[in-house]
């Protein structure tokens, strides 16, 4: 089995999700007392979420491709970076390390592939919604992206970082989200991403009338795949 290696923190919220799903995973897979072998590099996220809102990019990608070399060091064969926003910074982390980085939107992009959809809704941080990164990356996988309009974005986005990050669930929230994704349906997607790692903490397949591809399950699972590969 290799050793996974995991750049969390961004939120620990979703970390610890990570950390649950690759060991359920790993026992699903080999039974027994089978774990995952782990070794994690854990964020404060306060020095991250500042960089991300002053736009300061370039550093937390010097931030994060530090933290790769401290996990190849510890003998990680692969790194997960455990958040969907910071993968715009992932060339710096792939330039840093000589192991691979298992890059989240080539995961996605694969479990919507074999799902035969091609017009997908995004639900997540205002940055990865609005910025290119992402939507670019899925695109090149033969993929289209949609995004709420700027009030609903801008609605997923603070959901995100005063409620999720911070371990609150509401109600309310949950059926905003609900009808957010109803929109996006309407508007074409045949599926919806849970493009950020804590979505799953609100919402779930039942709360959509389409897949949905929930990021951190997905990854977790192209970890374990790699890992036992």
């Amino acid at each position: 089995m290799k050793t996974i290696g995991l750049l969390g923190g961004m939120s620990w919220e979703s970390t610890l999700l990570y950390y649950r799903e690759l060991n359920e995973l790993v026992k699903r897979r080999l039974g027994g007392m089978h774990s995952a072998r782990i070794v994690l590099y854990s964020f404060d996220f306060d020095d991250i979420e500042r960089l991300q809102r002053s736009g300061e990019w370039e550093r937390a990608g010097e931030m994060l491709a530090a933290a790769a070399k401290t996990l190849e060091a510890a003998g990680a064969d692969v790194v997960v970076l455990c958040a969907n926003t910071m993968h715009k910074v992932a060339a710096a982390i792939e330039s840093a390390v000589a192991i691979p980085l298992l890059h989240i939107v080539d995961a996605t992009a694969a479990s919507i592939r074999a799902a035969r959809l091609d017009t997908v809704g995004l639900i997540a941080t205002g940055f990865t919604m609005e910025q290119p990164f992402y939507r670019e990356r899925m695109h090149a996988h033969g993929i289209r992206v949609i995004v709420p309009d700027q009030a609903d974005r801008d609605f997923v986005h603070r959901v995100i970082y005063d409620e999720l990050c911070l371990g609150v669930i509401r109600e309310e929230s949950r059926e905003r989200y609900r009808r957010i994704v109803a929109d996006l349906v309407r508007n074409g997607a045949n599926g919806i991403i849970f493009g950020c790692t804590e979505i799953g903490l609100l919402l779930s397949g039942a709360d959509a009338p389409v897949p949905v591809f929930d990021t951190m399950a997905i990854h977790a699972a192209a970890a374990v795949d790699f890992a036992l590969g």
